[in-house]
């Protein structure tokens, strides 16, 4: 027994490249070495993933009573087993049996976590149009968490080595997030970025706010007033209470702020406004961290890249840096 996090990973959908990143990521000493990990999947899957690599790595088959707080033997990591997929499920197709599993897979890590039995959620992608015909309506794994952690108030945080983003809203089209953008939401996702980097150590963070139009409105040249409506009081509200934070600013110079330094986060009006600096600086070196959930979950910035899937050329990358924040923000556990 000992007390290394236990780190909950889900396999995603099992027609894309998680099964492959994720025995790759195993399959290395590192993550071994600081965590215990417990991959919640299809082990004939993994297995599968597992000889198409010729990596050296053994599955323990475990179920939700095991005691996964013991450490294996080298090269061996726990697998809790659901058995929802076909064996001859294609790599590289949509499927609604992967999508249906990769719910199931997240549904399981959301019970082990709500019952102590991990202390973090690493997720590996799912494929959305799966998902949907797998009979569940969201647009991600973000939405599943809140809905099945009965949390109201999240937010997506996007974390490199040279840039974080934290957004005020996602999966929804341009026209609706402006319309959803309102004061008490962006002074929800200030404090939740103040409250997340401050626990990380950062002392008094510096944040900045995107605006949502041209030049942030450039006071009032372009739009019709959305930042003097919607972010500003927001931005003034988390100022009056201590936040080192500024803003609404342009974002076409804003991000290059950040990266040099200047802010430690940026508040990100809508998807692509954040999404777009970060996946600019390398699509392996992004992790997605859902913030606000009584849970710590991370996650790859990158889909399921069905076109490489089965073929054994998946890069890891993002899978190992999202371990990685997975181990370094979960709570310590002592036995």
């Amino acid at each position: 027994m000992n007390n290394k996090p236990i780190i909950g990973i889900t396999m995603g959908d099992g027609a894309g490249v998680g099964p492959e990143i994720i025995v790759k990521s195993l399959a290395s000493e590192e993550i071994r070495q600081q965590a215990i990990p417990l991959v919640i999947g299809d082990q004939k899957r993994l297995e599968q993933a597992r000889d198409i690599l010729g990596a050296d790595l053994t599955f323990r088959t475990a179920d939700k009573e095991t005691s996964f707080a013991q450490e294996l033997e080298d090269n061996t990591v726990y697998c809790l087993d659901l058995n929802l997929l076909s064996e001859d499920l294609p790599f590289g197709e949509v499927a609604a049996e992967a999508g249906h599993a990769a719910f199931e897979y997240l549904k399981t890590a959301i019970e082990l976590a709500n019952a102590g039995k991990i202390d973090a959620i690493c997720t590996a992608p799912l494929n959305k149009e799966a998902l949907h015909k797998g009979g569940h309506l969201y647009p991600g794994h973000t939405e599943i968490l809140a809905e099945l952690t009965d949390t109201q108030n999240f937010s997506m945080m996007l974390s490199s080595p040279k840039l974080k983003v934290i957004h005020v809203t996602t999966h929804i089209g341009l026209k609706d997030a402006i319309d959803r953008i309102e004061p008490e939401r962006v002074y929800d996702v200030i404090k939740m970025a103040h409250q997340t980097l401050s626990q990380s150590g950062v002392k008094d963070p510096k944040i900045a706010v995107c605006g949502i139009n041209p030049h942030a409105g450039e006071n009032g040249l372009f739009g019709y007033g959305e930042e003097e409506e919607k972010v500003i009081p927001g931005v003034e509200r988390a100022q009056s209470e201590g936040i080192n934070v500024q803003g609404p600013l342009p974002a076409d110079t804003l991000f290059f702020r950040a990266v040099r330094g200047d802010f430690d986060i940026v508040v990100a009006m809508y998807h692509d406004q954040g999404h777009g600096p970060i996946k600019v600086l390398g699509l392996d070196a992004g992790v997605n961290i859902t913030v606000g959930l009584p849970i710590i979950r991370t996650s790859v910035d990158h889909g399921t890249a069905f076109d490489i899937a089965g073929k054994g050329a998946a890069d890891e990358k993002s899978m190992l840096e999202a371990l990685r924040q997975a181990i370094e923000l979960a709570p310590q556990r002592i036995q």
